[in-house]
């Protein structure tokens, strides 16, 4: 299939770029770090090479999230936003960006979301998780009432926010002691971002802010596939949860999926069950993952060809106001 957009696609700036070196082994770090920074050649290349019209990038993780300070997380996050945006101006039919945001600092992130999408012309915001602030050891979730201005005006500016994962952190996750390679995208990623995903539905926000949406990557962290247990179970034992709605409807209501790093038909069909084909967005997951895997899966993937349209170009144009 040609014409198909995806939106998990990283960079990373002289700032973030050793945040990802522990995501590959031995030599593989010179071609991972030479992708990471590359945005227009190689880049280029596979996505013409693989049927992909436009990518909208995003730092790569934990990035912004993992600097305690917020003043300098700040300024880091404007510098990576402003080098994104010079690379779409050079390419602006094939790129297009989502702000990476300084969410120690509530006001700041909020600035700079507004600074994102008003004057750099990007299509949301894409953010790596909980923040630390203050030190290593102090992390914020985006339930806490201090982010509800910001979560108003990212309801005003009507774009997406993207939650992507990074791992907890050891001291708050010992069941990882010993066993590391659950660490990271094989595991952790997924249940930690889809804890923060829970509180954000429990917390009441989406009553709050009922045009506020949320993307997942991965096929939705597990959530498509647990939901309805975890409904059941919150309807026989209450626990005075805020939120008024089930979290099936919010996850079916507010939330979107993407395609990144899971490439296998049956978790696309349950997810497709479970969500409907209008909420899920193609993604690769570049450059952690493989373009030509990626898109050679889905174009081959066993799903009626409306829907294969729908999840690789046109959902994507329409939530993130296209043209195509």
């Amino acid at each position: 299939m040609d014409g198909k957009i995806a939106l998990e696609e990283h960079f990373a700036v002289p700032e973030t770029l050793g945040d990802s070196r522990e995501h590959v082994r031995g030599g593989g770090w010179s071609i991972l770090e030479r992708r990471l920074l590359d945005l227009q050649h190689h880049r280029l290349s596979e996505m013409e090479q693989h049927g992909i019209g436009l990518a909208i990038l995003s730092l790569n993780s934990p990035g912004i999230q993992a600097i305690p300070d917020p003043a300098r997380a700040t300024a880091v996050a404007r510098r990576a936003n402003d080098t994104l945006a010079d690379a779409i101006a050079k390419r602006p039919d094939r790129l297009a960006g989502f702000a990476a945001l300084p969410m120690q600092d509530p006001e700041a992130a909020e600035a700079e979301l507004t600074r994102a999408v008003v004057e750099l012309g990007f299509k949301g915001a894409f953010v790596n998780g909980f923040s630390q602030v203050g030190d290593a050891e102090t992390v914020a979730y985006y339930d806490h009432p201090a982010y509800l201005p910001f979560w108003a005006r990212v309801q005003e500016l009507d774009v997406p926010f993207y939650l992507h994962p990074r791992d907890p952190l050891p001291s708050r996750e010992p069941i990882y002691d010993g066993h590391p390679w659950f660490l990271g995208s094989a595991w952790a990623f997924g249940v930690e971002t889809a804890m923060h995903a829970l509180r954000l539905m429990g917390s009441g926000l989406f009553d709050r802010y009922p045009r506020l949406t949320i993307i997942l990557g991965h096929l939705g962290e597990g959530l498509p596939y647990s939901v309805w247990r975890l409904d059941h179970r919150l309807s026989v034992l209450p626990r005075g949860i805020p939120a008024k709605r089930t979290m099936t409807e919010y996850l079916r209501t507010r939330f979107y999926l993407t395609t990144s790093g899971h490439f296998r038909t049956p978790s696309l069909i349950d997810a497709m069950t479970e969500m409907g084909s209008e909420r899920i967005l193609f993604s690769v997951d570049y450059p952690f993952e493989e373009t030509g895997d990626a898109a050679t899966w889905f174009d081959e993937a066993s799903i009626p060809e409306a829907d294969r349209l729908k999840i690789g170009r046109l959902n994507a144009a329409a939530l993130f106001k296209l043209v195509t």
